[in-house]
């Protein structure tokens, strides 16, 4: 069994129901196969390029793997391309002062521990391209809250639990608003907003405008 984190039920203030009907669940199922196995087939000559972009600039893994909270709390195997030095998680103590966000979450434009492809790989977002793999499994949607860290977690509200009662996604309303260029607080909002309207139609709109927020860079890094 996998191990989990307890989700609260209070909206800080604010109560709604995440409505969730048969139909959606299966429209968004089909929609998430439907979009990713399209993604693997168009990205098929990209990957291993991008592999072997890593492997010739530092030494490591190709890929990086990280425990994540998913939907109810459940810890999965999330999955990116590496863009850091190996072994730079060890090292976040030593540059907490680079912090450029608020809230339990690190985000910083000259962290150290980014390689030169790294940048690269980050600002252009094809680091996120094996977190596919996470949705063809199941335990990640093409759209949802972004999946958090367990210490992240540990630090959450109440109300900020809210969006651990649905399945995280690759893009999302804060993807699309600006990402790292809003508060914490401000990127909470968005995940709420996104779970009192989320539909068929909504992913599907902010898949579109995830587009060009990835062409433009925005909050990127």
């Amino acid at each position: 069994m996998s191990p989990s984190i307890d989700v609260a039920d209070v909206v800080g203030g604010e109560e709604f129901e995440i409505q969730e009907s048969l139909s959606y669940a299966v429209l968004k199922r089909a929609f998430d196969l439907v979009v990713s196995l399209a993604a693997v087939i168009l990205l098929i000559p990209i990957i291993p390029l991008v592999a072997a972009m890593i492997k010739l600039d530092t030494a490591g893994p190709v890929l990086f793997r990280q425990d994540r909270v998913g939907k109810k709390g459940r810890i999965f195997n999330f999955y990116k391309f590496r863009s850091m030095y190996a072994g730079a998680e060890q090292k976040r103590k030593e540059i907490e002062a680079l912090n450029e966000q608020d809230g339990p979450v690190f985000k910083a434009r000259s962290d150290p521990r980014v390689t030169s492809v790294g940048k690269f790989l980050r600002r252009s977002s094809l680091d996120e391209i094996p977190q596919i793999f996470n949705v063809v499994k199941g335990n990640m949607s093409v759209v949802g809250p972004r999946p958090p860290l367990p210490s992240e977690v540990e630090h959450y509200q109440p109300w900020h639990r809210r969006r651990l009662e649905v399945t995280p996604g690759i893009t999302c309303l804060w993807q699309i608003s600006g990402r790292s260029h809003l508060s914490f607080n401000e990127w909470m909002r968005l995940d709420m907003e996104y779970l009192k309207h989320r539909s068929v139609k909504t992913d599907l709109l902010i898949l579109l405008k995830t587009i060009p927020t990835v062409i433009s860079r925005k909050g990127a890094y």
